[in-house]
């Protein structure tokens, strides 16, 4: 079977952003988008930086996501890596493999590796990084149409996926508290990602209606109707949905921002 390789100006792997290049691979009909791993590689390799950055003292310190200390929230980055190479490997194989055992084995894990020092965590990051892209770069043509169940219950083909892996190092990337902040994320990652959590905030049953407005991106959101406009910065959006902010630097046309609808 042939394939060839072409670059479309167009919009990448992640929804509703425009203005990137993306690179996309056609193997017979099958589109393989491998758009995602550019901004995925870079966002790894900030994240790598702060980590090197610190102390093992620092590695113990707080987080935006209490209790969890940064050894924690490292932890976590790269065993959800591997959770994320579970479910390609269920893409390819088509045999059911969950992205955790359970939520107790998913939190064992994430203890066991909290209080390595830095060269063990940052060694870690760097090997799960490196098996995910590999997992990516090596996915036969079929498995990208497969569905595949995340531990929330939602069904992703590996299109929409492996962009998840940049929500995880970005987000907990600022959940470090370590100088990286949700106005450094880049902001076609940061559309992205708000525009990921609306969509599964769209599918739950009971979430409240809600405008959210980015008023230096143009984003706009709707979800329902009759609810209150949030408005902002985009990355005080982002610091706010993802439940990180009570809503610092936001509005709201009923004046007092509300909570932020749950999400994850």
């Amino acid at each position: 079977m042939t394939s060839r390789k072409f670059r479309t100006y167009d919009r990448p792997s992640f929804r509703n952003t425009t203005h990137r290049f993306r690179d996309t691979e056609i193997v017979g009909d099958v589109v393989q988008d491998l758009g995602a791993l550019g901004p995925i590689t870079a966002s790894t390799d900030r994240f790598v930086a702060t980590v090197t950055s610190l102390t093992d003292t620092q590695v113990a310190g707080g987080t935006l996501v209490p209790p969890w200390s940064r050894g924690h929230v490292i932890t976590h980055v790269a065993r959800a890596t591997d959770s994320l190479c579970r479910l390609l490997t269920w893409a390819r194989t088509g045999t059911e493999t969950p992205q955790y055992a359970s939520m107790d084995a998913r939190a064992a894990e994430i203890e066991a590796g909290a209080r390595r020092p830095v060269a063990a965590l940052v060694a870690d990051v760097r090997d799960t990084a490196a098996r995910f892209e590999e997992a990516i770069r090596t996915l036969p043509p079929a498995a990208w149409r497969a569905e595949v169940r995340m531990r929330t219950g939602e069904l992703r083909t590996p299109t929409t996926l492996v962009p998840t892996r940049l929500r995880e190092l970005e987000i907990h990337h600022a959940d470090l508290d370590a100088g990286y902040r949700f106005c450094d994320i880049p902001a076609d990652a940061a559309r992205w990602i708000i525009d990921d959590i609306v969509e599964a905030l769209t599918r739950r049953r009971g979430t409240p209606p809600l405008r959210l407005e980015a008023h230096d991106t143009g984003l706009v959101h709707t979800l329902g109707t009759g609810g209150p406009t949030v408005g902002g910065l985009q990355a005080d959006l982002l610091a706010w949905l993802s439940g990180r902010s009570p809503g610092t630097g936001l509005t709201a046309s009923t004046g007092e921002v509300p909570a932020a609808p749950f999400w994850i």
